[in-house]
Parts: structure tokens; C-alpha cells; sequence
């Protein structure tokens, strides 16, 4: 316990679903000192996201949480997740196809948050979820967008207070993801995936066809309930 107590704070970007969580495992795993950052930019799915943020942090037992409301992302519009009159798809983007799900440089904008908070709270790494090898095609998870946000963050700010983005999961598949959320303990049944906001998975969103898909692959019961029962692998 001392030793976590001396190390220094990790800032842990949490959404709530199966990747941040995974992360959040393995800054834990690390014995880092935790602090755990989410944000309601108004997204479909805000109700369920707020709720498994708050049972995992519950869980790891974190008491410095931050949740930060960005309704300009809204207000601002452009994806499914946020406009309503912009349908969610069934079907996975094609290669190279920036789906409509897509929130513009949502990422960038939590992660300037999040090094704004680090400088304050004196934390030294930035823990974050992307994955780009096995996503939904998002711009803003890729490696060189990582690292340049880490060096743009870096530039403006104290230079006592650089900060590192930590993103262990980029390059891993999601049944990958899932293979070492088990061998940490994740506690999958807590986290929430689909972007349909329903009070169980959809099923069918890129969402939920990513989750089911990696469960699959991992060969390792998805404790989530879906709202279709034959949907859940």
C-alpha cells in the first residue's frame, strides 16, 4: 500500500464500456494511484455510460473522480451518437469508411480535458481505451494521433507537468482486449457497449457486433444480458 500511495496519480478516461475498463484494469494491475475522468457530451447512450462508471468505480474503489459535461458536442452535431435524427447503422463500416457514428474530434477534446486536469491534480499518465487495430474505424484512435496529442498537450503546459498518454490497448483485437480483461478480473457484467442507450445491448449496433464478435473469438461467455437473447453469442 505505501508504494501506490508514493507513486504518482494515472488518470484513467472512462467511459464505461469494455475497452476503457479493460484500461482501467490494467492502471490498477500497474499499482498506479488512480483518478477516473468521464464525460456526457450528450451522447444516446449518456444514462448507461454514467451508470457503469459509477459501479466500476465503486468497484476499484477509486475515490477521485471527475465527471465533465461537454454539451457542445451536442449542440456542435454531426454523428449518430449525438443527433437522433442521424440513424445508428446495423451493418460495420467498410475499410477505410469513417462510419456516421463518429463524434468529431471527440477524443482530442477529452484528452486536452484530461491533461488539464492532470496539471492540476499532479497526475503523470493519461490512460485511455483506443484501440485502432480492431475498431470501428474512428480517426482519433490511431497511434500518430495519440502521439501527437501527447506532444501537443505537452507543449502547453508547465514544464514540471508533462503528462503521458497511455493507450495499452491500441494494437490488440478486441478478443484480445477481452482474453486479458479476464485475466485481470474486469468485471465485463458492469461495463455498457451499445450505442443504442437501451437498457440491455442492442445487439445489432457496430457496438454490440464488435462486443459479440470478441467474445466470441475469446471463447469466453459475454456476461452482458441482450435484448435479443439469441444475439448474445
Amino acid at each position: 500500500m505505501s508504494n501506490k500511495q508514493n507513486s504518482d496519480i494515472a488518470i484513467v478516461v472512462l467511459s464505461g464500456g469494455m475497452d476503457s475498463a479493460t484500461a482501467l484494469a490494467v492502471a490498477a494491475d500497474k499499482g498506479e494511484r488512480l483518478a477516473l475522468l468521464h464525460f456526457d457530451y450528450g451522447q444516446r447512450n449518456r444514462l448507461q455510460e454514467q451508470r457503469a462508471f459509477d459501479a466500476l468505480a465503486k468497484r476499484y474503489d477509486v475515490e477521485k473522480k471527475l465527471v465533465v459535461p461537454m454539451d457542445f458536442l451536442k449542440i456542435i452535431g454531426g454523428s449518430a451518437l449525438t443527433d437522433e435524427k442521424i440513424p445508428v447503422p446495423d451493418e460495420m463500416p467498410k475499410n477505410g469508411e469513417i462510419p456516421p457514428t463518429y463524434v468529431p474530434f471527440r477524443n482530442g477534446i477529452m484528452l486536452a480535458i484530461a491533461a488539464a486536469w492532470a496539471e492540476v491534480i499532479g497526475a503523470k499518465k493519461i490512460y485511455t481505451g483506443f484501440v485502432e487495430e480492431d475498431s470501428s474505424g474512428y480517426p482519433d484512435c490511431r497511434e500518430i494521433f495519440v502521439g501527437a496529442m501527447e506532444k501537443a498537450v505537452n507543449l502547453g503546459r508547465r514544464p514540471e507537468s508533462e503528462v503521458e498518454i497511455v493507450a495499452p490497448l491500441l494494437h490488440l483485437r478486441k478478443s484480445e482486449i477481452v482474453k486479458l480483461g479476464t485475466k485481470l478480473g474486469v468485471p465485463y457484467k458492469l461495463t455498457y457497449s451499445c450505442y443504442i442507450g437501451g437498457e440491455k445491448h442492442c445487439g445489432k449496433c457496430p457496438a454490440c457486433r464488435l462486443r459479440k464478435k470478441a467474445f466470441i473469438e475469446a471463447q469466453i461467455p459475454d456476461p452482458t444480458v441482450y435484448s435479443n437473447p439469441a444475439g448474445a453469442g
